[in-house]
């Protein structure tokens, strides 16, 4: 038993940590909980972790296939690019729209996406190849260091926790965005130019990463260095 606690603990804790750096789909979630409620917001963050529950799963029991799939892989980060593009432009097109303080609805850059909030994250989260990367990387170190073992219930909780940390860091960026919006005068123009400057800056540097065209299964061993590396140097540290 304390063995499934540590494991449901370690995918908890990577997940959350994981989840709190400013990223394409925690500030997508951000804007639809200002603008179209937390249902919607939630609906999306549970799409998406969906998703992200399914990859991890894959790259415990596929990995060496997935890692084949370099055509398949390119497409997505060129995809992904493409819409972090319309994010950045539908950001800043609400902030001009909502500029004089005017808290406009028909300001809401994802208004136009007809889409349920569900499938918007469930398909934003599936063509993002990071996600692969990330959680390719921080399994490897979990099984280098006998954490985690190929074993399916350790598989079942330790996917569990992935999904409820991912909740958790989504969650924080949800009622936060929507506590900020409550509390200051003209927020939602201010957080759209802010919005709007990230997924530029994150446009910028994906396209960058696709130009540069390394491939992806060196970006994961690469990944799996840097995670070993860094496990290693707080190996004192217990859950």
């Amino acid at each position: 038993m304390g063995k499934i606690v540590k494991i449901f603990l370690w995918g908890l804790m990577i997940s959350f940590l994981g989840s709190l750096p400013l990223g394409t789909l925690n500030v997508a979630a951000m804007q639809i909980g200002i603008y179209e409620g937390v249902k919607n917001a939630m609906y999306f963050s549970f799409g998406s972790l969906l998703v992200e529950m399914l990859y991890v799963r894959i790259s415990l029991i596929g990995i060496n296939w997935l890692q084949k799939q370099q055509r398949l892989l390119k497409i997505m980060q060129w995809v992904t690019f493409g819409i972090i593009v319309l994010l950045a432009f539908g950001s800043f097109y609400a902030a001009v729209k909502s500029s004089g303080g005017s808290q406009n609805v028909n300001a809401n850059p994802y208004q136009n996406i007809n889409v349920s909030r569900f499938m918007l994250g469930a398909i934003g989260c599936a063509i993002n190849p990071i996600v692969i990367i990330f959680w390719f990387g921080w399994s490897t170190v979990l099984f280098t260091k006998k954490i985690l073992e190929p074993v399916n219930s350790y598989y079942n909780v330790y996917i569990v926790g992935i999904g409820l940390g991912a909740l958790a860091g989504n969650c924080v960026f949800i009622f936060g965005g929507k506590w900020l919006v409550d509390r200051i005068a003209n927020s939602q123009q201010y957080l759209n130019w802010i919005i709007g400057s990230i997924f530029a800056i994150t446009a910028i540097i994906q396209l960058i990463k696709n130009v540069r065209n390394k491939p992806i299964a060196q970006k994961m061993d690469e990944l799996i260095e840097k995670d070993i590396k860094l496990v290693s140097e707080k190996k004192d540290i217990e859950i």
